[in-house]
């Protein structure tokens, strides 16, 4: 059975959340800011050189990033020269449209160059984010500009067109190249996508074009001023990840905010117009993503303990270099099939895990300690069913064969910081700082808010409510500390027994029942 996939998109004032559900199950949640910009993939900026470093051969350049941003040499890319040119050359009196159309792409930079014979400190250059700063790293940055829309990728400063390797038929392969070529202005590259199989050339030509106007748009920026700058950001996440998801298996897409439910519509119908009718606007009165289920699935999915079935359960850490998740079996039943029930444990684990990896975004090395297995076949089985689960993961991803200790080794493609939502609450009795006030002063405290309630409000009746080992300690004796409040002074004082209440917990309240404080 096909499953069937649901973006729920919950607009506010300070972000947009973005939750992909596949089978009322959130597989992925993407948080967006809405306030001020951040450095995000697919951004691109006019930087200056920094600082060259020719034992990396490397060179960090400013974007305007309190941490610089970081280029390798091999990240240049081949027509560096012309990109390079083209800034030097750009300014307002210049007819820039004529001016790139004429620029020279080769000689291409040499493979075994060095980073000093190419860049210097102060040089303007433009460059976009292949990876978000991550802990103390700056963004990785590419000199190799490309535009990705729905079925094409722009490249600008190059010559080739190709074809992804997906689509199979050669017939199809032949069209989409010619058709491309013979609509794409001279100074350009492209790389055609899988979604582009079977597209007429009308939706081609005008996705082509609205790149390429993107792109030339940015022109007038460089021209006017060679400062630090922002040419021009990616698509929000939003329509990144409608670009890279959406097909046929796409359902609905729920929005609670019109001015985004249009963007989105206008996006689809550019990309995808056949498509257009399942963008629907969200008018409840019910928060979206409370209505949807998605916020109930994030307080159970981002916590460090994760559920799975059978009573087993993840434990994930994060750490600098790498991610660790154990496999707990829990309340393991007691069976002669107790290896077969560890390895049924273990796949539940995978399903979860891979689930894990794209919800929460991790990236770089993730050490997984699975259950110890004895068979050998169960252990193979393990691998294989968990790459069969990752291959629905657009991140980079490589898995490989569980060690003798048990132990599975995943790498994911890190270009942004992981994930993390706090899925926990302040402790009301110790206020998050794991320590409660000593049981020998407790009667003193509560007896300083008897005193300036009686002293200072009048009041001549109070309800006191605790919980029952403090009520016993309250009440015990026949001096009781209880009695000789109400002898001291002189007020009526009911104690109340709270179950649900704490060891030390205590509130005041009047006759009429309103919480005092």
């Amino acid at each position: 059975m096909e499953s069937v996939k649901d973006l729920i998109v919950d607009v506010n004032s300070t972000d947009v959340s973005i939750a992909l559900m596949e089978n009322h199950r959130l597989i992925e949640f993407n948080k967006e800011s809405s306030q001020g910009h951040t450095y995000s993939v697919g951004d691109v900026y006019l930087g200056k050189v920094k600082k060259i470093l020719p034992a990396l051969n490397a060179a960090f350049v400013d974007i305007g990033d309190e941490k610089e941003a970081f280029i390798h040499y091999l990240d240049l890319g081949l027509y560096f020269k012309a990109f390079d040119e083209f800034v030097k050359r750009s300014n307002t009196n210049t007819d820039n449209k004529g001016m790139y159309s004429h620029i020279k792409l080769g000689p291409v930079l040499e493979k075994e160059g060095r980073i000093e014979n190419v860049l210097s400190p102060g040089q303007m250059m433009v460059v976009q984010i292949v990876k978000e700063p991550i802990s103390t790293k700056g963004s990785r940055l590419t000199a190799e500009i490309s535009l990705a829309g729905r079925n094409i990728v722009l490249l600008p400063f190059a010559e080739k067109v190709s074809v992804s390797q997906k689509i199979s038929s050669k017939e199809e392969k032949r069209r989409l190249e010619a058709l491309v070529k013979n609509i794409i202005p001279r100074n350009y590259g492209a790389i055609i996508r899988t979604a582009a199989e079977g597209k007429n050339a009308a939706i081609l030509d005008a996705e082509l074009m609205s790149l390429i106007d993107k792109w030339e748009s940015s022109w007038k920026k460089i021209s006017q001023s060679k400062n630090v700058q922002l040419l021009f950001t990616e698509y929000s996440k939003t329509t990144t990840i409608l670009r890279d998801l959406l097909n046929d298996s796409f359902s609905n897409i729920y929005v609670n905010d019109e001015t985004v439910y249009e963007d989105i519509r206008k996006y689809i119908s550019l990309i995808s117009p056949d498509q257009e009718k399942i963008v629907r606007l969200y008018r409840e009165r019910q928060p979206i993503f409370d209505y949807y289920e998605v916020t109930r699935q994030i307080k159970s999915s981002f916590g460090k303990v994760v559920p799975i079935r059978q009573g087993a359960y993840l434990v994930i850490e994060h750490t600098e270099a790498l991610h660790v998740i154990d496999v707990n079996s829990g309340t393991r039943s007691k069976s002669k099939e107790q290896e077969q029930n560890i390895f049924d444990i273990n796949c539940y684990a995978a399903e979860e895990i891979a689930r894990q990896l794209r919800l929460r975004d991790m990236g770089g090395i993730v050490i997984v300690d699975f259950i110890d297995m004895e068979d050998a076949e169960h252990k193979n089985s393990l691998f294989k069913y968990m790459q069969e689960l990752m291959q629905g993961d657009r991140a980079k991803h490589n898995v490989l064969p569980l060690t003798k200790f048990g132990l599975m080794q995943i790498t994911r493609q890190r270009v942004r910081p992981a994930t993390e939502i706090n899925t926990t609450e302040v402790c009301p009795v110790c206020h998050g700082t794991g320590k409660i006030t000593s049981s020998v002063v407790i009667d003193e405290a509560i007896e300083r808010k008897i005193a300036f309630y009686v002293s200072e409000q009048k009041m001549k009746s109070i309800i006191l409510k605790v919980s029952p080992i403090l009520g016993s300690y309250l009440t015990r004796g026949i001096f009781s500390i209880l009695g000789k409040w109400k002898r001291k002074y002189g007020c009526k004082i009911r104690l109340v027994e709270v179950t649900d209440f704490t060891v030390l917990q205590n509130e005041l309240y009047n006759e009429k029942g309103d919480k005092l404080e």
